[in-house]
Parts: structure tokens; sequence; C-alpha cells
């Protein structure tokens, strides 16, 4: 691996410094990092280097390094200094650097790599949930449903009413940690316009007749078929937002 000279801060006008905080500090440095301003291997500035960047104290500075570090975006090598992490070792479950790569996410990589996850992980989900539901279960469900045909027209209540439907299946599997990880890396992308993006009412009355699918192959107790038709809506719904300009050339 080579190692870099520290890279300079001290020429940041100080008109432009964040205010006197460790998050702050760390705000902007991660965004250099994820950025690719700082890159794997690089030399972080020293403390002194930082506290005349940022104006901070040498234990903003100090707290604002080990909490990258602990994000895994830094890591400190005795006798060399801080050095940037390569991505591999970022957490990109920390909801803040999950959050500065969709920014940078220019060939919507990472996007797509989310979507893989959301698949994998909700059509386990869907499967159990269909094993699973009760009456009560069910009744909750069809009411959510019954929401989303009435907001068809209003796209920023369908999307809260769609993360509840969605939501509410991955309660009823019971399994938690899938839960917890889909919720943390789906937040942060919903932030995202490039994740979003613009649907037509058409699309969006598409949408709704795949969750239909899915809430009856659940109210059948059909596991093996909501699993595969929660596949088939995530899939097909990112693939109709997803930008064409973006998207991945045909294998030759």
């Amino acid at each position: 691996m080579a190692i870099t000279a520290p890279v300079s801060v001290s020429s940041r006008p100080s008109a432009q410094r964040p205010s006197r905080r460790a998050d702050a500090v760390v705000s902007d440095l991660l965004e250099r990092i994820v950025s690719g301003d700082l890159r794997p291997a690089d030399l972080v500035p020293t403390e002194p280097a930082l506290c005349e960047a940022y104006g901070v104290s040498r234990t903003v500075a100090r707290e604002a390094v080990k909490t990258l570090e602990e994000k895994g975006l830094l890591t400190a090598r005795q006798g060399i200094g801080t050095l940037v992490s390569p991505q591999e070792a970022w957490n990109l479950l920390d909801p803040e650097v999950l959050a500065a790569i969709v920014r940078h996410d220019e060939e919507y990589e990472v996007l797509d790599q989310l979507i893989v996850v959301r698949t994998v992980l909700e059509s386990a989900l869907a499967r159990e949930a269909a094993r699973r539901r009760t009456k009560d279960d069910l009744r909750e469900l069809n009411a959510l449903m019954d929401e989303l045909d009435s907001c068809v027209r209003e796209p920023a209540r369908m999307d809260q009413v769609d993360v509840a439907f969605h939501e509410r299946i991955m309660l009823i599997s019971g399994n938690q940690l899938g839960r917890a990880i889909v919720k943390t890396v789906h937040a942060e992308a919903r932030r995202s316009n490039r994740y979003s993006g613009s649907v037509s009412v058409a699309n969006r009355e598409h949408t709704n007749r795949q969750h239909r699918g899915v809430l009856d192959a659940i109210t059948a107790g059909d596991s093996e078929l909501a699993a595969s038709l929660m596949v088939e809506h995530i899939t097909d719904a990112w693939r109709r937002r997803r930008p064409r300009a973006a998207r991945t050339p045909a294998r030759r």
C-alpha cells in the first residue's frame, strides 16, 4: 500500500470552516473521503493541522478522528499516522456513511446493490410472513392496501403508506435483524431523489397491483409465491424508477 503525504486542509478559508464541534469536523472529512477528495492510504492531517483548519480544540479534533475510525473510514498506524481506509473497510450500515455514499453514487452502483439486499431480505421476510400471519395481521395489511389504492395520485402520501406496508410485512415475519437492516439501508436511500425517482400514476397503479399480489399470497399462506412476488415487485419497481442514462450496458 502506497502511503502519500498528509493531505493539507490548512488552506481552507476560515469563513467556510464548520462550527466548533466534532460532528461538523466528522461531516466534512466524511464527505471528503467518500467524494474521493481524500483517497485510500492518504494520511489525514495531524491534530494540530485539524485544529488550525477547523478552528477546534485538540480534544474535538481527536474525537472527530476517533468517530471516523469507528465508522471504518480511518485507520491509525503506529509510527505512520492516520490513514484513509479502503472502501471495503467502511461501515456501510452507518447512516452517515451510507447517506454520503448514496449522494456520490453517480453510476448507481450502490443503489443497485441496495436493491439486491432488499430483494434477498424482503423476499425471505415475506416468505416467513406468509407462514406466521394472523387474522389481525391480515386485517392491518388489507387496511394499508386500501389506503395505497386510495392515494395513487398523491405521491408523497403513497410513499409513506408504501413504506408502512412493507414494514408491516417485515414485522409479521418476526425477523428483527433482517427488518433492521432493510430499514437502515432503505431509510437513507429514500432521502435521495436518485432512489425515489418520479413515477406516473399508471406506474403507481402497477406497483399497487404488485402489492396486492404479495398480499394475496400472504393471505393464502403461500410462502414461496409471496417470496417470488416480492422479488418481482422490488426489482421491477427499481427498473421503472432507475434513470435510463445510468443503466448498466448489456453484456456482450
